[in-house]
């Protein structure tokens, strides 16, 4: 079958979406299948350029490449799952948030502060509820995700779980003295309350962060929200790290710090889990609810300060509870049985 997935990337942000993306074109292709990635690039602001872009998705013609046919056309990310196709499902890793939960979120951009705002947003409502169900089959990267989808839009979608990249190369280690938070520097995945918390530990708490920032600005914010805490020499900026040196701080933490808000689906929690450690998360962080349970393999707390300070010495005190709790995310990952073949087999049934 020839296969052709469907996403939108900003250049030169590279995240969760396009290791998918990838991940998946390289699964299509074990399964003995033609597959490419088509990457519509994608400018949100200002935000009447996205009206202009669900219109240039509805314009494409993919039925056919060089007199053969495409067989399937799996879309993933808005606006590229509005192209156009006889043979057509969606594996949506999220809509246009800032249209839906995150709205009213001066952190998530500036569609609420436009003035034709409201009426971008109708657009961007009326597009997914008419053209979403055009698709065969809908499926949504978590059930988080599933769960917006028909609460926003009254579309019904099956949960379908991608697995971590190189899963197979994740391991244990002796822990070291430090927790770790890897992820991109962007005000929704809360590194500011990570730091805001160390500042309320009563254990000398080392937390390392890995990921580079969306924008310099935000970078700078919290670098000088460290200074201002006066806990700048219990944090270590790593930024960019390579995939083999992020596996190894996974392997040699005490346990991994990932209090995001609302995330769609969350790699961090698996690759916590396949290293065998506990992760931190807060009530309201989403994807990674479907994974971490509380007190089993990790702690849920409420997204305070405090709260997040008390789960980072709880790990750092109870060293053999952390462990412990590591090993039952390792046996959790395993019994839900996460598969690329599980993947490919759904999207092209």
């Amino acid at each position: 079958m020839r296969v052709l997935i469907a996403t939108v990337q900003i250049p030169f942000i590279h995240g969760g979406a396009e290791i998918l993306a990838a991940g998946l074109r390289d699964a299509l292709v074990a399964e003995g299948h033609e597959a490419e990635i088509a990457a519509i690039p994608f400018k949100h602001y200002p935000p009447e350029r996205i009206v202009d872009h669900i219109l240039a998705c509805r314009l494409l013609d993919v039925t056919e490449s060089f007199g053969r046919p495409i067989d399937r056309l799996i879309g993933l990310k808005f606006p590229a799952y509005f192209i156009p196709h006889p043979n057509k499902v969606l594996w949506i890793l999220h809509q246009h948030r800032q249209a839906y939960e995150l709205w009213m979120n001066p952190a998530a951009g500036d569609l609420v502060y436009s003035p034709k705002g409201v009426q971008i947003r109708e657009a961007i409502w009326k597009a997914d509820r008419e053209l979403i169900p055009e698709a065969r089959r809908i499926c949504a990267l978590s059930a988080n995700v599933s769960r917006r989808l028909k609460e926003h839009c009254g579309i019904d979608s099956v949960p379908l779980y991608s697995p971590a990249p190189c899963a197979e190369q994740f391991y244990s280690a002796e822990p070291e003295e430090y927790l770790f938070f890897p992820s991109r520097l962007n005000p929704l995945k809360r590194q500011v309350l990570a730091v805001q918390a160390l500042s309320k530990t009563q254990q000398p708490v080392r937390l390392r962060l890995a990921g580079v920032a969306d924008n310099s600005e935000f970078e700078h914010t919290i670098r000088a929200l460290a200074v201002e805490l006066r806990v700048q020499h219990r944090l270590e900026w790593l930024g960019n790290v390579s995939e083999q040196d992020k596996r190894e701080l996974y392997a040699r933490s005490l346990g991994v710090v990932f209090p995001p808000l609302d995330e769609d689906y969350g790699y961090v929690t698996l690759e916590a889990m396949l290293a065998q450690k506990p992760v931190i998360t807060c009530r309201d962080s989403g994807g990674p609810l479907e994974f971490v349970v509380h007190g089993e393999t990790g702690l849920v707390v409420e997204p305070s300060p405090e709260s997040l300070a008390l789960a980072m010495d709880t790990l750092w005190e109870n060293r053999s509870q952390a462990r412990a709790w590591g090993q039952a995310g390792r046996e959790r990952y395993s019994s839900l049985d996460i598969s690329w073949r599980t993947v490919v087999r759904t999207l092209l049934a």
